[in-house]
């Protein structure tokens, strides 16, 4: 969960003293805790500063939930190349620079434009503007087959959103693409936060829960029917430790327990497609491991924000169904999302795990036709 909404373009350093820590504190850097002295002295911390398409912004509230902390509402107005957008925002005081859940909004009077507090908006849930998202809802397409073939009247595709934030992806599901969605949030003042500001709602087909996405998962797999199993899992959780920086999903998640869970829940053509930002190359080959160990089969998206990749991992083999070009699903599912995100799906080989004493050396098979995965790596790293 979360994006940057600005480049760093500028790096600055200055040395902080213990008395004005705190105050500054909300806009540095993240750094690992090892970067703070045994002796109490704190060293030079980077700043950054961004260049940002925002042209000005206004508080809508703040809040504090017992698991995210402090966290910030605020409507922001964009310039685009001269074309103006406004958007509702959420963002966490332990990641200040990076936006959790963000969706257009639209005035109500298309007049008057001077003072950003007054204005009066109305949210637009056709859209997603959180720019991993259209990739994540583009990785279902990988069982559009599946989808297709399920004819009858009552036939509703179920999904499973570990991850809630404002509750966009949510809501585009159950909109744009008639999904019946259960969403599991793990701090209960998200969740208000995205029924009040956000226009969520808990009704028929979305329901609510206020948990630990994981144990939520393990919990449903120890107690399953056939009536809990989800077509699609919608995977958008990050580290809450902020010593580690930016990482998604969190290291909890990629237990082999949990990834066996998440498969039991699944129905057999399902499919799970997880947001990342890996803190490292090894991280990133660590999780693409895991998954492989799991799942039967694993594809992934470069979101191309040098940040994000979208992880797809299927329990079944799904084939050449990225070949298939027609069906009603899938031709709806190029009409909500970029068709670009679609066709730039690419399948991840089966990786050979070299064990050493204290390495494991993990190497893509020698195919060329499937060299994903050493490319990503080599993005990863060089954007390090």
């Amino acid at each position: 969960m979360g994006v940057r909404p600005v480049s760093p373009t500028l790096t600055l350093t200055c040395p902080l003293k213990n008395p004005i820590l705190k105050r500054v504190e909300p806009f540095i850097s993240p750094n690992p805790k090892s970067a703070f002295l045994d002796d109490g002295e704190i060293p030079e911390v980077p700043l950054l500063v961004f260049e940002d398409e925002v042209v000005r912004s206004s508080i809508v509230e703040i809040c504090e939930g017992p698991c995210v902390g402090e966290m910030l509402i605020e409507n922001v107005e964009l310039d685009n190349d001269g074309v103006k957008e406004f958007r509702r925002r959420l963002r966490f005081k332990r990641m200040p620079n990076f936006v959790q859940s963000q969706m257009r909004i639209c005035p109500k009077n298309v007049t008057s434009f001077e003072n950003l507090d007054n204005m009066k908006f109305e949210l637009d849930k056709g859209v997603l503007v959180q720019p991993y998202l259209n990739p994540m809802v583009a990785g279902i397409s990988v069982i559009s087959r599946f989808l297709e073939g399920q004819t009858q009247d009552t036939f509703r595709p179920k999904a499973l959103c570990l991850g809630v934030g404002g509750g966009a992806l949510l809501g585009f599901l159950r909109v744009q693409l008639n999904f019946e969605v259960v969403g599991v949030e793990e701090d209960e003042v998200v969740l208000e936060v995205a029924k009040r500001y956000f226009g969520l709602e808990n009704d028929e087909l979305i329901h609510l829960f206020a948990e630990d996405g994981i144990e939520y998962v393990k919990n449903l797999a120890k107690n399953l029917s056939e009536e809990c199993r989800f077509d699609a899992i919608m995977v958008d959780l990050d580290s809450s430790d902020v010593s580690v920086g930016a990482c998604a999903p969190p290291l909890e998640f990629v237990r082999k327990s949990v990834l066996v869970a998440v498969r039991a829940v699944l129905h057999e053509e399902g499919v799970v497609v997880i947001n990342t930002i890996p803190s490292s190359k090894l991280l990133y080959e660590r999780l693409i491991s895991e998954f492989h160990e799991v799942f039967e089969e694993l594809y992934e998206i470069d979101v191309g924000n040098a940040e994000n990749f979208v992880l797809i991992a299927t329990k079944s083999k799904v084939g050449n169904a990225l070949e298939a070009n027609g069906g009603a699903f899938l031709n709806k599912l190029r009409l909500v999302v970029s068709g670009s995100y679609i066709d730039s799906i690419r399948k991840i080989p089966k990786l050979l795990i070299l064990h050493s004493e204290n390495v494991d050396y993990r190497l893509a098979t020698a195919d060329p036709a499937f060299s994903s995965t050493n490319a990503c790596a080599k993005r990863i790293s060089n954007s390090l």
